[in-house]
């Protein structure tokens, strides 16, 4: 392994990036806290659990780590759905899914996870926004956040329109517009979070306070928390085990996705299996301690990287941070307006939904665009589980289709006219100058369950016209089961039409595939060739036997 050098700039470097991403992980926090039901301790604490032990244990050397927007909302639904509104439920819930994330890691499944169609992430991170947005818009106008997500925020909207807090509207709508027009020259000194956080706090304390409080729906911590195991019985174990893989899922395609962002700005390489052992730890200490659960923050990770952080300590400096302001600033951030919060997640809503993407929909292929207003429109309206499931369920059958294009683009059937096959050989027969007793059908490249259905309806018509069939594998790569199955069916239409087989070039991995399935058990062992000439003195042989 390289030598690690950290030198005095490294460590300044890492100084600047964990004070600037405490700055901007602390208002994110407390929303994301507030938002999810759990309360803003519990934001608080689980920015502090997460960043600390993903910071120490992971495999991005640079990624801050905390509550993010999908987390959140997935705990929301936990927390109302799956836990009936009981905090230990949902707590017991997050540890388990920080147990799952490391079992992935342990497993080594973390690479896989990078192979999540984007049209997949698009549709579900867009989702994600939107769902922000729609729940954010009752505490948005004075109103309470809603505990049974988007639709019964919609639902609730025409009682909310006939009675708008003023007060609370305005606070919100001056926190976004800071947030959104904060001039770029002072975003080094005060990040946008952190103005947008300051002034509507302001406003509601000093001329709009009639507005409702964080401190209204729970006190914000005033110390180290209270560490145990969340209460659980039988009864409730089984239940817990599909939300909580959902929250493993979400937080590990999170984490690895905000991975992959930081690679491409340090580029550097992460440790995909590390990171999920890394963010599956800080997540079962998140749950001992009543905090949200997390994952790699795209937005911490970046200003981070752009402040100077470039190793685990300035993941590790933010969380130590964050608990200092914990312990001093408590009792203030109780005299926060829900109203701020919301119009800082108005901001995070927004900037979530992928916009990149949605601009292109004219000129995205028509399957993919399909496989994101899927997903899309699943996590809005569903739930994030069937998203997530239905999405890479279609997006596996829009590849399917494209891959079996190509591999039937790589498939030759071709007849060999006797007079130039034979050209040089001893004829068992009379050559006629346009006969073609002999087919080679050619199987270049991969062949997979994608293509398998219409390889038999593809080269069956051509077996049938031919006395001998070469199947030719010289140039085959890679052949799944459900397309060596389909080369057997071959075999045995040939046989049906009294058609001789010849496997001419059978090697490598195309032959253990074969073998292990039995399915060229029909073809005599005479009738394997391992190349065109030996191939053509069998068929020269079966012909005069024939003739």
């Amino acid at each position: 392994m390289p030598r690690v050098s950290y030198s005095l700039d490294t460590f300044r470097g890492d100084i600047f990036g964990g004070i600037t991403s405490a700055v901007v992980g602390l208002p994110i926090a407390l929303a994301f806290g507030v938002a999810s039901g759990l309360g803003a301790a519990a934001g608080l604490y689980g920015a502090i659990a997460v960043g600390f032990f993903a910071a120490v244990f992971g495999g991005t050397r640079s990624q801050i780590s905390g509550p993010t927007a999908p987390t959140s909302v997935a705990m929301a639904v936990i927390f109302t759905v799956h836990a009936d509104g009981d905090l230990s439920k949902a707590l017991a819930i997050a540890m388990m899914a920080g147990v799952i994330q490391i079992l992935l890691g342990v497993l080594r499944i973390g690479r896989f996870i990078s192979y999540t169609p984007y049209s997949v992430t698009s549709g579900f991170m867009s989702g994600i926004g939107i769902i922000i947005i729609i729940i954010q818009t009752l505490p948005f106008l004075g109103w309470a956040v809603p505990t049974g997500g988007p639709l019964k925020a919609m639902r609730a909207w025409p009682e909310v329109l006939g009675d708008v807090n003023f007060e609370a509207f305005a606070i919100a709508a001056a926190t976004l517009l800071v947030g959104i027009l904060w001039p770029q020259q002072f975003r080094k000194f005060l990040p946008p979070t952190l103005a947008a956080l300051v002034v509507g706090t302001v406003i509601g304390v000093l001329w709009l306070s009639n507005t409702p409080v964080i401190g209204d729906i729970g006190a914000v911590p005033r110390g180290l928390p209270d560490f145990g195991l969340p209460a659980l019985d039988a009864g409730f174990l089984a239940s817990m085990v599909q939300p909580a893989i959902t929250l493993a899922l979400l937080g590990a395609i999170d984490s690895l996705l905000t991975s992959l962002i930081a690679d491409s700005m340090t580029r550097t390489q992460h440790n995909p299996n590390k990171e999920l052992m890394g963010q599956g730890i800080g997540n079962v200490a998140a749950a001992l301690s009543g905090g949200l659960a997390g994952a790699g923050a795209t937005p911490g990770t970046v200003v981070n990287l752009r402040a100077g952080g470039s190793t685990p300590v300035s993941g590790v400096l933010r969380a130590a941070i964050l608990l200092a302001l914990v312990l001093g600033l408590g009792p203030l951030a109780e005299e926060i307006p829900q109203a701020v919060l919301a119009g800082i997640l108005m901001k995070v809503g927004w900037d979530i939904i992928d916009w990149r993407f949605l601009t292109r929909l004219l000129h995205v292929q028509r399957e993919h665009l399909l496989v994101m207003l899927i997903t899309l429109a699943m996590t809005v309206f569903l739930d994030l589980v069937s998203a997530v499931a239905i999405g890479l369920i279609a997006a596996g059958m829009a590849s399917a289709r494209q891959f079996e294009r190509l591999q039937l683009d790589s498939v030759v059937s071709v007849p060999l006219l006797d007079r130039s096959f034979f050209t040089g050989e001893e004829s068992p027969a009379d050559i006629d100058a346009f006969s073609a007793r002999v087919g080679l059908v050619a199987l270049r490249g991969s062949f997979t369950v994608a293509s398998s259905s219409k390889l038999i309806t593809t080269i069956s018509m051509d077996i049938r016209d031919h006395e001998v069939v070469i199947l030719d594998f010289s140039e085959t790569v890679y052949v799944d089961d459900s397309a060596a199955l389909v080369v057997e069916q071959l075999v045995d239409t040939a046989i049906a039409q009294d058609t001789e087989v010849i496997v001419m070039g059978l090697r490598g991995s195309s032959r253990r595939a074969m073998e292990s399935l039995n399915v060229l058990d029909r073809v005599p062992e005479d009738r394997f060739a391992e190349d065109l000439e030996e191939a053509r003195e069998i068929a020269a042989r079966l012909l005069a036997l024939s003739s």
